[in-house]
C-alpha cells in the first residue's frame, strides 16, 4: 500500500496495514480532522507532535498510539527521520465485530492513548508488524477480515495490559481534583456541541460552579471554558476542512443557533472568519 493512500477519516476498506515517513505524515499536518477508524500507530523511529481530542501530545521512538473511532486528531510535526507502522480498522468492522471487550479498552485509551514500550516489547511489536507487513503484500491471500479480528483483540490485550503496567495508569484516580477533571474532559468531549457554559456542567456534576473551575485550572492549567472552547474550535475546523457543509449548518451542528454568533466565536479564538478558514 503506497504511503499516499493513507485515509485521513476512515479506511476505505476493512483494514489496511502499512508504514509512513515523517515527509508524509507532515503532508497531514494542515488541520485537524475526526477519525473514524480505529487506529493502531507504532512509532518506530523519530519524532512527533500531535493534538488528540484537546490534549497536545507529544510523541517518540517506540511509542504505541490508540486512537477510537471518534478521536479528533490535529498532526502539527513529525521529524524528517520518522517512520510509523499503522494498522486500521474501518468504521464498518468495527461495527461489525463489536466486542464487550472494546468497552473497557475505550475507556483506558480515553485517558491513556499513548504508552511507551520498553525495547524488549517494542522489538515484539516491530516483529509483529513486520510480518502483517508481509502477510498482506503476499500473492495469495493470508489475511482476511476473520483473521483480522483476532489480530484486534491480541493489540486491545496488549496494549490495554501495558497501559495497567505503566506507573501513569490510574484505573481509579488518586485524588479527587484528577478524578473531577478526567469526568470534565469525558463530559465535554460528549456534550460540547450541545452544552458551551461551564455551570451546565457543574450541575451535571453536582458540584458548585468554583470548585469546578479552580479544580479544572489547578489540574490542567487551563479554565474549564478553555476546554469547552478546544473541543467545538476541533470540531469546526475539521468540518470547515473536510466538508461541503454550509457554515450555518455547520454552527447548528455545534450547538449555535445563531451563525453570526458563531463567526464571532471562530474569529475571537483564530483570529478569522469560518470561511477565510475554509478557504486558506
Amino acid at each position: 500500500m503506497k504511503e499516499q493512500e493513507i485515509p485521513l477519516l476512515d479506511c476505505p476498506i476493512d483494514f489496511l496495514i502499512g508504514d509512513a515517513s515523517g515527509k508524509i505524515m507532515n503532508e497531514y499536518a494542515r488541520y485537524p480532522c475526526k477519525i473514524k477508524c480505529g487506529v493502531y500507530a507504532f512509532m518506530l523511529r523519530g519524532t512527533a507532535r500531535a493534538t488528540l481530542n484537546i490534549t497536545e501530545m507529544e510523541f517518540k521512538q517506540n511509542d504505541l498510539l490508540v486512537m477510537e473511532s471518534g478521536t479528533f486528531l490535529h498532526i502539527h510535526e513529525f521529524s524528517e527521520d520518522a517512520l510509523v507502522y499503522y494498522i486500521l480498522f474501518s468504521s464498518s468492522f468495527l461495527e461489525k465485530y463489536a466486542y464487550s471487550a472494546r468497552v473497557s479498552v475505550k475507556t483506558i485509551q480515553l485517558e491513556n492513548p499513548k504508552v511507551h514500550l520498553s525495547d524488549e516489547m517494542a522489538g515484539i511489536l516491530k516483529e509483529t508488524f513486520d510480518l502483517l507487513l508481509h502477510a498482506i503484500n503476499c500473492s495469495t491471500q493470508v489475511l482476511n477480515p476473520e483473521k483480522m479480528v483476532h489480530i484486534l483483540n491480541l493489540l486491545q490485550l496488549f496494549y490495554a495490559d501495558y497501559v495497567k503496567q505503566t506507573e501513569t495508569y490510574q484505573e481509579m484516580p488518586k485524588d479527587r481534583k484528577t478524578e473531577l477533571y478526567h469526568e470534565y474532559n469525558r463530559m465535554v468531549l460528549e456534550n460540547y456541541q450541545r452544552w458551551h457554559h461551564v455551570a451546565q456542567y457543574a450541575e451535571a456534576m453536582r458540584i458548585s460552579l468554583p470548585h469546578l473551575c479552580s479544580t479544572i485550572k489547578a489540574v490542567s492549567g487551563k479554565t474549564a471554558s478553555d476546554l469547552i472552547n478546544d473541543a467545538i474550535l476541533v470540531d469546526a475546523k475539521a468540518q470547515l476542512k473536510l466538508t461541503t457543509l454550509q457554515v450555518k449548518e455547520i454552527a447548528l451542528s455545534l450547538g449555535f443557533d445563531n451563525v453570526a454568533f458563531f463567526n464571532r466565536f471562530f474569529k475571537s479564538h483564530t483570529g478569522m472568519t469560518p470561511k477565510t478558514y475554509r478557504s486558506e
